[in-house]
């Protein structure tokens, strides 16, 4: 599968560091998933999505200064490269193009 493609979780993901504008980290990635989904996943799943987004070059990291309330350390907060707002753009298409000319009712019936 080309690295073009994404999982809905990954979507996910790449829409909430989108929404976050470069502020966001795992916990505030989580809730806003939460928030505008209903789905609360684990922040172990958040932080693993976003190794392997970072590692496909979707998104890039940088970490703030360290602060005392952290326990010295600097909170990492994600931003979405070029290739990341290519590939979302992409996959949204597909959904779109997929769903284009479909009605489905409640009862799942087309």
């Amino acid at each position: 599968m080309s690295r073009l493609f994404l999982g809905e979780f990954e979507q996910l993901v790449l829409l909430a560091v989108l929404r976050q504008d470069g502020n966001g980290y795992g916990v505030t990635l989580r809730r806003e998933i939460e928030e505008r989904t209903g789905r609360r996943p684990g922040l172990g799943s958040v932080y693993t999505t976003l190794d392997r987004l970072t590692r496909k070059g979707f998104i890039e990291a940088r970490t703030l200064a360290p602060t005392e309330v952290r326990g010295g350390r600097g909170k990492k907060v994600f931003r979405l490269t070029r290739g990341g707002r290519s590939a979302l753009i992409a996959s949204l298409e597909r959904i779109e193009s997929m769903a284009r000319g479909l009605t489905l009712d409640a009862d799942g019936a087309l």
